[in-house]
């Protein structure tokens, strides 16, 4: 079987040439990453949605444009992006930075470990899995974006460099606050965070 890379490949020749189910099979690919993207930067389930749609009308007019030495995912992404800060441009949404001072606690040192889980430790998890989520919606949208693509979609920080149009070190400064303002947050919350 071929690896996804080659995949997409195949898949956007045939929608080059024409093919609507080569179409439908990249949207059935990419369509939730998109969409959860969209909708952890814009806060709206529906707006996310909206977003996702006129995300892939742009990526299939400009398909003969795509780079297939690249990753067909990280230009998605890519077109994701600034389709979502041109609407948070346009919007001005309401955000809260949460500047932290160095030597906050690592905030991936709070993860517990899932392989031996009683009750208590699960409701445990849960309201950490709450708490987490709720830092994270605090943050500025830009913070927000490369939490989101590190560590839920895996990108590397290169590759979040290239979605972003931002310098490599931007993105790790972006990283390093993000992660100290949601440590800030769990603190403040009463989680208790080891220090690396």
């Amino acid at each position: 079987m071929s690896n996804p890379k080659q995949q997409d490949a195949e898949l956007i020749q045939e929608a080059l040439d024409g093919s609507q189910e080569a179409h439908r099979q990249l949207v059935l690919r990419y369509q939730r990453p998109i969409w959860a993207l969209l909708q952890r930067m814009v806060r709206d389930s529906m707006l996310a949605e909206d977003l996702a749609q006129e995300v892939f009308v742009k990526a299939f007019r400009a398909l003969g444009t795509f780079d297939r030495t690249r990753k067909f995912s990280s230009w998605l992404f890519k077109i994701a992006h600034n389709t979502a800060i041109d609407y948070l441009r346009r919007k001005q949404l309401d955000t809260v930075a949460l500047e932290t001072p160095d030597g906050e606690p690592d905030l991936l040192a709070v993860v517990p470990d899932s392989e031996s889980e009683s009750p208590d430790s699960a409701l445990q998890r849960q309201d950490l899995a709450r708490d987490l989520e709720a830092s994270l919606e605090r943050l500025r949208p830009e913070h927000r974006e490369v939490v989101l693509l590190r560590f839920h979609e895996g990108l590397s920080y290169e590759e979040i460099a290239e979605v972003t149009d931002l310098p490599l070190g931007t993105v790790k400064t972006h990283l390093f606050r993000a992660r100290k303002a949601m440590a800030r947050y769990l603190t403040a919350r009463g989680w208790e965070l080891k220090k690396r």
